[in-house]
């Protein structure tokens, strides 16, 4: 369950700043303790549970067939977890404590196979109304409105003319659709860092496209 190469506990925290609990942790995390197994065991088990209790306020949300997968899906997660506590041991420094610490791992861990569940098997498609999602609410003020339908115009234009297939596809899934950037590499056959440098470069194309039509990052266009 342990990964072959695991982060030394830290000798020198910062004195009181440990709490009993979470200096019992680490002493019982440390490789030169022979109860260090069982103390893996407990963590994901503490961490099965915090992973249980995230999946399940959010079932509400969830296709069925990814709430059946709840149990499966918050193992798996706390196993993730429990790999990333124990490799980055060394930099916990008892800011809080370590059960808090650590949950933080398996909260995004099981945060990410949620979303990825969600979007399994999902047709990505954009609907009438997406291209709203990149503005802010909608202003009372008439003018603000009238820039802020133009802005959003002039992005999808050029989402449709500058970029290419890929980058399109990328952009519209992720920044537009919400789409993992997990789903969307498994769908390509990549992998995270090639998709974030496809979304990377799209993002930097769209600026330049606006920037010369007039546009500036910070809001209504410049007029002449």
């Amino acid at each position: 369950m342990a990964p072959d190469a695991v982060s030394p506990v830290p000798d020198a925290v910062r004195p009181g700043a440990l709490d009993d609990e979470s200096r019992l942790w680490l002493e019982r995390l440390r490789s030169d303790n022979p109860d260090r197994a069982e103390a893996h065991r407990a963590l994901f088990e503490l961490l099965h549970r915090g992973a249980l209790r995230e999946a399940n306020r959010r079932r509400g949300s969830l296709p069925a067939t990814v709430v059946a997968e709840i149990d499966d899906l918050a193992r798996q997660a706390a196993g993730d977890a429990l790999t990333a506590v124990l490799r980055k041991l060394g930099a916990y420094r008892g800011a809080s404590r370590f059960t808090t610490w650590a949950y933080k791992f398996v909260i995004f861990e099981i945060s990410s196979a949620l979303r990825r569940e969600a979007w399994r098997g999902r047709a990505i498609t954009i609907d009438d109304g997406a291209w709203d999602r990149l503005a802010d609410p909608v202003p009372v003020d008439p003018h603000a409105q009238t820039e802020i339908r133009e802005l959003r115009d002039a992005i999808e234009r050029s989402v449709g003319t500058d970029l290419t297939a890929l980058q399109r596809e990328v952009f519209v899934s992720i920044a537009i659709l919400g789409v993992p950037v997990d789903v969307v590499a498994e769908r390509h056959g990549s992998n995270r860092g090639a998709i974030y440098k496809v979304l990377h470069d799209s993002r930097r194309k769209l600026r330049a496209s606006l920037d010369a039509a007039g546009w500036r990052a910070e809001g209504p266009r410049a007029t002449s």
